[in-house]
């Protein structure tokens, strides 16, 4: 059953999930938005598990039905499984996560939730510093903005499932 979408696909947008979405009314948007997509995920230096744990976070609080139920491959090849998914939830913190997932989480929580704070929380942008490179922590940020939009796009303008299975597909390139 699909949600009530407030913003029709086209008629020819096909059944590819973004692609027949009604990101399609805008094709340059939306050729850009692959283009960036893929150099998210194909270049930088952020190992492809860390951003499929903020991707993910991310789906989870802005309820991005395709969102929560993609996986992408290339994170599910470096160990990033369906029971460590899982734990990607509010109680992440009591979970066995490794402390370098929970910290992605923390810092996705923040960013995505009152980015203003983290000038108040010295201990976590101290751990940020220390477990990744200044660089690593732009890529993070970045995507996170990226995610954190489209997926608000797609929640706002609707037209997405109710639900769907997870689903594992190629990492963008």
């Amino acid at each position: 059953m699909n949600a009530v979408a407030r913003i029709l696909p086209p008629a020819d947008a096909g059944d590819d999930p973004v692609n027949g979405s009604a990101l399609g009314h805008q094709p340059a948007l939306l050729s850009a938005f692959h283009r960036l997509y893929a150099t998210l995920w194909s270049h930088g230096e952020l190992d492809h598990s860390a951003k499929e744990i903020a991707r993910l976070r991310n789906a989870r609080i802005t309820n991005c039905v395709f969102c929560r139920n993609a996986r992408f491959s290339q994170a599910r090849e470096e160990g990033l499984t369906e029971d460590k998914v899982d734990f990607i939830t509010d109680s992440f913190e009591q979970s066995p996560l490794d402390e370098r997932a929970k910290l992605i989480i923390r810092y996705a929580d923040v960013f995505l939730k009152d980015p203003r704070s983290l000038a108040a929380k010295p201990e976590l942008r101290e751990q940020m510093q220390s477990a990744f490179t200044a660089a690593q922590i732009v890529e993070l940020t970045s995507a996170l903005a990226l995610f954190m939009g489209f997926s608000k796009i797609a929640v706002s303008v609707g037209g997405m499932p109710e639900s769907m299975p997870t689903m594992i597909v190629p990492t963008p390139v």
